[in-house]
């Protein structure tokens, strides 16, 4: 298992929390000696300076769009204090907080994006089962992606974590990642919620997909979630042109039920590719 993938994994899902080398180490399972080397090596970045560049970015994100609040800004990203994230925002881009704002663009910003994790296929990829599913609702938060900025999954991940549990008329303790209105160019929606009955108690801030009855073929990931972008890959380029089998025009999900663990990143999920009858 690649430490350096689950490194990333664990960064991107945790970044907006208190976070150490410890902490990032122990995702990885590997010592703080092992994760600093191995990092840099694949990445050319030392850990701590990807966590403070991703922070800062997601903040010059947010300044950029026009928040109006810059010390909440600064809080969400870690800072104690109004000056040391202008200390450290200066320091990261050349200029301040206020500058960008007033700016209202990222261009010529030295953004640091997320750094993409591994897409090369598996060795063995366990055959599927196949289901007939039923519709369902599920209601949560939704980002519209490229295959570029599709990286920034995890935090999508990590902004929902507190909605869990709390979604009115939620069914169960299942989670769903669900990919969907997709376009020829590559780009498209990422859901990452829950089912519920009905829509009609949900808060303004959570987004409403509907699920159609469908025929999948439900693939098991075992490995740590970091690496998901190989099954997927390999089902999608391997899997699927030797199968016979055609994908549906319809949402593929990503279901999580209560053997993952959120903050290991271990437990396993099932993919659900949707396919023509």
């Amino acid at each position: 298992m690649n430490p350096v993938g689950k490194a990333l994994w664990f960064i991107e899902s945790h970044f907006a929390q208190p976070l150490t080398l410890d902490d990032i180490a122990n995702g990885g399972c590997v010592s703080r000696f092992h994760l600093a080397r191995a990092f840099e090596a694949a990445t050319g970045f030392p850990v701590m300076r990807y966590v403070r560049g991703r922070r800062l970015s997601e903040a010059a994100r947010r300044l950029a769009s026009g928040a109006p609040d810059i010390l909440t800004v600064a809080l969400d990203a870690g800072y104690g204090s109004h000056e040391a994230f202008t200390r450290a925002f200066r320091e990261q881009f050349g200029l301040t907080p206020e500058a960008l704002r007033a700016r209202g663009h990222l261009d010529n910003l030295a953004i640091v994006e997320p750094i993409k994790m591994d897409q090369t296929l598996l060795d063995h990829l366990e055959p599927p089962r196949f289901e007939d599913g039923q519709p369902f609702l599920v209601a949560g938060l939704n980002e519209r992606y490229s295959c570029d900025t599709s990286k920034a999954i995890p935090s999508q991940w990590q902004r929902f974590g507190p909605h869990f549990g709390k979604v009115p008329t939620q069914v169960g303790n299942v989670a769903y990642g669900v990919c969907h209105n997709a376009d020829d160019a590559g780009n498209f929606d990422y859901l990452c919620g829950v089912e519920v009955s009905d829509f009609s108690t949900l808060p303004a801030e959570l987004n409403r997909l509907r699920i159609a009855a469908q025929r999948y073929a439900v693939f098991t990931h075992r490995e740590h979630i970091s690496t998901i972008r190989r099954t997927m890959n390999t089902i999608w380029n391997s899997w699927l042109p030797a199968s016979g089998h055609a994908p549906a025009d319809a949402p593929i999900f990503e279901r999580y039920d209560e053997r993952f663990d959120p903050v290991s990143g271990m437990g396993g999920l099932e993919i659900w590719l949707p396919l023509k009858s």
